[in-house]
């Protein structure tokens, strides 16, 4: 027996579209319920064994697994002397900003003993994220996949894959992270690089004592396997390839991509991509090493060395192939852009495109009812009295966005926003537009200090925005992964030099850019998005190079409720941690 909305009362049409927001739907999702232990655990990289913070004894950390429409119960319980709290990178947290997890802007952090659950639904979502500590250098080794799967019945845009891999980036310190930032901190200049890069935790073969710490993915002849690929480095972009293979490029940051075809990538810290890997129809007779290593452009010491995991095809049973021992076939390596090829970085992320479908569509905000333009970049502070500092010219180096290096406050601002506390934690004066112009790109001001504060920006509901975003040559011009929490945004053009906004715009893509949270400023150049204020909260923006983000190149937009009940805040949770 059918039903139809036009055949029935109206009284009743509201009551049914009253409900359908307040009583749970089981078409939406279910509940998964997830516990995060805080501990510390020994592990040995590089003949180095060292105490690390890790979850659930972890190295990465455990994969979290959910559908669109689930929301998701993560208790966090802290055992462990430091104070800790996690993002779930990416997720859009609509309404529930209380879960995002970066300390001191969403929560206090958890302190030690202490625990937090984090609540929150997973709404148009589907793809790679990846969830890590959020304070200090902590996510060095605090992190993991997060792996949203579509809603039952709706299958991707893609031939289903025979089997689907995540991979994820890291960064291995043989010394303890917090103290190499706190170092660095202290002294004001550049801190120690990492000792290697790792794949799902291990550092491969081309670093001393790692041969037998390498990650191998097994694969068979004929098949279609979708990498989810996670950059959770701290402080480089990553080239990647797989020798003799090719990669399908069909989703970056959740969202799924017109798809094409590539033998190398660049992912950026802060960033995912998913690809479709095709084995060769029969058994190769090789193995093939997939590699990855930095794509730099600062003036700064980085670790010049190179991860390398290895692709192993299964061999028929029964056959020649499976008597010969692996190391005697032979092992092809893929060759890597050079360390400093923007060419290719630029040429690779001019391809991304939204797949802007009937069922995928790209909203793009065509009306824009708030500009920005912000500077990012590197900068000084003046080194404390009877000190002698290592930064630029006897100063201590710093970072900034319109020349503000955010002071971290010690009140969550979300909570001094919430309850209307903001006294003498952040002002609502976040310059809109470099407060002097210069030759942004051209010769260095003398001046090379910055400000320092806790400014927002707040914006109203439902505000269409335009930001752009553009890097300067103070202390050398450098590439920039700057992330937005709480929102996706489209990267709606970007260039080289100064940003020119009676020219430029008219060059913007307003019909399938591409949609993600973490946008590289291009070394040198801007970067133009645009998103919809959609969401009340406090939401971070800072560069993915940890290193920038401890010298102070992050800010915050606050956005305020909407008028129905929709669109705004929830409430705290009672065991929000405390300060």
């Amino acid at each position: 027996m059918g039903f139809s909305l036009l055949s029935t009362p109206a009284f009743l049409v509201f009551f049914l579209f009253f409900t359908s927001f307040l009583l749970p739907n089981p078409v939406l999702g279910i509940t998964r319920h997830y516990k995060f232990d805080i501990k510390l655990h020994n592990v040995t990289r590089l003949c180095h064994t060292k105490s690390i913070v890790s979850v659930n004894g972890q190295f990465p950390g455990p994969r979290i697994v959910a559908r669109e429409g689930d929301q998701l119960l993560i208790k966090v319980v802290n055992h462990v002397s430091k104070n800790i709290s996690i993002h779930w990178h990416g997720i859009r947290q609509l309404r529930s900003g209380w879960a995002d997890g970066p300390a001191y802007v969403t929560q206090c952090p958890i302190q030690t003993g202490q625990s937090y659950v984090y609540n929150f639904t997973i709404v148009g979502q589907r793809g790679t994220l990846f969830w890590h500590a959020h304070v200090s250098w902590l996510r060095a080794t605090v992190y993991g996949p997060i792996v949203i799967l579509p809603k039952r019945g709706v299958p991707h845009p893609f031939a289903k894959p025979y089997k689907e891999v995540p991979i994820i980036f890291g960064e291995w310190f043989n010394a303890d992270p917090e103290a190499v930032i706190s170092q660095a901190l202290r002294t004001g200049g550049g801190p120690n690089v990492s000792d290697a890069y790792t794949i799902n935790g291990h550092p491969g073969p081309l670093y001393n004592c790692s041969a037998k710490d390498t990650f191998k993915l097994k694969v068979k002849p004929g098949k279609t396997y979708l990498l989810r690929l996670i950059n959770a480095a701290l402080n480089d972009e990553l080239f990647f390839s797989i020798a003799n293979h090719s990669l399908t490029v069909v989703d970056v940051d959740a969202i799924y991509v017109k798809p094409f075809e590539t033998g190398t990538l660049l992912i950026a810290p802060g960033q995912t991509t998913n690809v479709l890997l095709k084995t060769k129809p029969s058994y190769p007779s090789a193995t093939f090493f997939m590699t990855a290593r930095p794509y730099v452009t600062g003036q700064g010491t980085f670790d010049n060395s190179t991860v390398a995991g290895i692709l192993e095809y299964e061999s028929p049973p029964n056959s020649l192939h499976s008597s010969i021992s692996i190391k005697m076939l032979p092992l092809f390596r893929p060759i890597l852009p050079a360390l400093n090829d923007t060419s290719f970085a630029t040429n690779f992320v001019s391809k991304l495109r939204s797949l802007a479908s009937a069922q995928f569509p790209a909203n793009v905000p065509q009306k824009i009812d708030k500009h920005f333009f912000f500077t990012v970049g590197l900068g000084t502070i003046p080194c404390q009295q009877n000190q002698t500092c290592q930064g630029p010219n006897g100063t201590k180096f710093a970072a900034s966005v319109n020349n503000v290096s955010f002071a971290t406050p010690t009140t969550a601002l979300l909570q001094a926003h919430f309850f209307a506390q903001s006294n003498g934690v952040y002002t609502p004066d976040f310059p809109n537009t470099p407060i002097i112009s210069f030759n942004y790109t051209g010769t260095t001001p003398n001046n090379t200090m910055v400000s320092n504060g806790t400014k927002v920006v707040v914006l109203p509901f439902n505000a269409t925005v335009e930001l752009v975003m553009q890097d300067t040559s103070i202390l050398g011009a450098e590439s920039h992964p700057l992330h937005l929490h709480g929102f996706n945004f489209f990267v709606v053009g970007q260039g080289f030099g100064n940003f020119d906004p009676k020219k430029d715009p008219a060059k913007f893509n307003l019909v399938d850019p591409i949609e993600r949270n973490t946008v590289g400023v291009p070394s040198g150049g801007w970067v133009a998005i645009r998103f919809l204020a959609d969401n009340p909260g406090v939401w971070f923006m800072h560069c993915h190079l940890e290193v920038h983000t401890s010298w102070g190149l992050k800010m915050a937009w606050i956005v305020l409720d909407g008028k129905l009940p929709n669109q705004k805040l929830l409430p705290p949770p009672a065991d929000l941690p405390k300060c």
